[in-house]
């Protein structure tokens, strides 16, 4: 009879050690003047990601007719209040 032992696999977000290990690759690669400029193009792409994903989101919800109003107000300006 033969036993299967399932070692478990833990991936998943590295801790400190990892980091300074990952940081350490990166500036050797990049050099460390470059870090930034990445960093921030790559923020840069996820949030033109993001802008993009929303905006399929609406148009899908617009065609389908599905949705809530809220989502819809959320973007226009609140209306002004009368005088009095």
């Amino acid at each position: 009879m033969v036993a299967i032992v399932s070692i478990p696999l833990q991936f998943g977000i590295p801790g400190g050690m990892e980091l300074a290990v990952i940081l350490l690759i990166a500036i050797l690669l990049f050099g460390a003047n470059k870090i930034p400029k990445l960093a921030r193009s790559t923020g840069q792409a996820l949030g033109e990601f993001k802008r993009g994903r929303e905006e399929i989101e609406k148009e899908l919800n617009d065609l389908t007719g599905g949705g809530s109003d809220e989502d819809d107000k959320s973007d226009e300006e609140p209306a002004e209040k009368p005088k009095e």
